[in-house]
Formats: C-alpha cells, sequence, structure tokens
C-alpha cells in the first residue's frame, strides 16, 4: 500500500517512515503544506498521515483539497493533544481517523491498518475471491488451504489488483504504485511485466484460473470466475 506523510518535524517524519516500510508500505514525504498539495494532486496514495499543523498553511485546508478533487485516499489527522477543535472538525471533513501526539509507531500501524481495512476490503481481514484467501494482517495467501508464496511485490501487486478488481490498471499505475516517484527508472515497464506474470503463474498452478487478464495495450485487469 501506498502513504504519503505529511509532517513537518523531521524526527517524527524519518521515524514513521522508516518504521512504516519495514512494515512494507511504500512511502513518500512531504514536510510543509506546499510539497504535500504537489504530492497530493500529482499522485495517487491508498492513504494519507496528514499533520494539522503545517509550515506554509493548516493540514486541513490540504484535506479540503484533496476532497475537492474527489481523490478517494484515507486521511488519518496527526495534531497536537490538546487540539479537540482540529480533530473534530477534520472528521466533519472527511477524514478517516486520527491520531494524538504523542503516539506510539505500533499504534499509527494499527490505525493504518483499520483505515485501510474499512477503505478497501469493508472491513474485513480475510479477503476471499472464490478459493482464494488474501489475509491482510498476516500478508499471507492461500489457495483454499495451501499457501502461495509471494515476494513482496508480488503481494503488493495482487492487493492493488484485487482493489481494483474489474477494472483495467495500466502498467504505469501500477509501477507508480509498487516504486512511487522512482517508477519512471522501470525500463518499459518491463519489470511490471516479470512480477505480474509471476504472480499469475503461482496463482495458476493451484487454481487453474487465470485471475489477472492481459487487456492488450492498455493494462491488466483482475477478474473472478
Amino acid at each position: 500500500m501506498k502513504l504519503l506523510i505529511v509532517e513537518d518535524e523531521p524526527l517524527l517524519l524519518n521515524d514513521m517512515e522508516s518504521y512504516l516500510s519495514e512494515q512494507g508500505y511504500l512511502c513518500e514525504t512531504a514536510i510543509d503544506f506546499g510539497e504535500g498539495e504537489d504530492k497530493m494532486l500529482l499522485y495517487e496514495y491508498d492513504a494519507i498521515i496528514l499533520d494539522v499543523g503545517l509550515p506554509g498553511g493548516s493540514g486541513l485546508k490540504l484535506l479540503e483539497l484533496l476532497k475537492e478533487q474527489q481523490k478517494d485516499a484515507g486521511v488519518l489527522i496527526v495534531s497536537a493533544k490538546d487540539s479537540l477543535q482540529d480533530r473534530v472538525m477534520g472528521l466533519e471533513m472527511g477524514a478517516d481517523d486520527y491520531i494524538t501526539k504523542p503516539f506510539y509507531m505500533e499504534e499509527l500501524n494499527a490505525r493504518i491498518n483499520a483505515l485501510l481495512r474499512r477503505k478497501n476490503f469493508s472491513g474485513h481481514k480475510t479477503i476471499v475471491i472464490d478459493e482464494l484467501h488474501v489475509d491482510t494482517v498476516a500478508a499471507e495467501v492461500k489457495w483454499q488451504d495451501t499457501a502461495i508464496n509471494l515476494t513482496r511485490k508480488e503481494y503488493e501487486l495482487l492487493l492493488y489488483l484485487i482493489v481494483n478488481k474489474n477494472r483495467v490498471v495500466s502498467k504505469q499505475s501500477i509501477a507508480g504504485h509498487l516504486w512511487g516517484d522512482g517508477y519512471d527508472a522501470v525500463d518499459n515497464y518491463h519489470t511490471v511485466y516479470v512480477h505480474t506474470r509471476n504472480l499469475r503463474n503461482k496463482i495458476n498452478a493451484l487454481s487453474g484460473y487465470d485471475f489477472i487478464k492481459t487487456v492488450y495495450g492498455m493494462g491488466y485487469k483482475f477478474t473472478a470466475p
């Protein structure tokens, strides 16, 4: 899952980026209002961790801009302990949750996990499509009772395709999701092709069904029997 962390305290920003990257998230960062605005409007994210007090403007204004652009990223507000009014206003403006400083990274991770489950999978920890079971907490995939051993990128790709089930996703959008701002380095998106091929082969070997369809000239689409 791809996250944007908008936070003006460098040490906290680095701690969040480091910890959440270790949890398997693809993290991008912004340290002020202007950088946060640029990245929010240019790129797509699964969730945004948004500090309220930012140099150059309020995080609540960024939330307002996000909703005006009809972006569907989940939003977790970060606020000072005594900023009840900001938290209430953020929730009323469409934020999904909030956390107050100081906080433990484990709590931050739990709130992000819960937010993403609500947003993408109707709150379920396990996604079941036919006999394909995806445990979004343990990051495990099974066909019936047999484990499918996926690499981290293959697992992230599978979740991305499931989130966009029955929709065509381009190689460009997949590359941007998996590698963030550095996706242009993926030569002719060959790496996307390799990851997709490997994922398809692993699932097909057990299921006998090709869940991932190639839409020639456009990209890929996840479908169910």
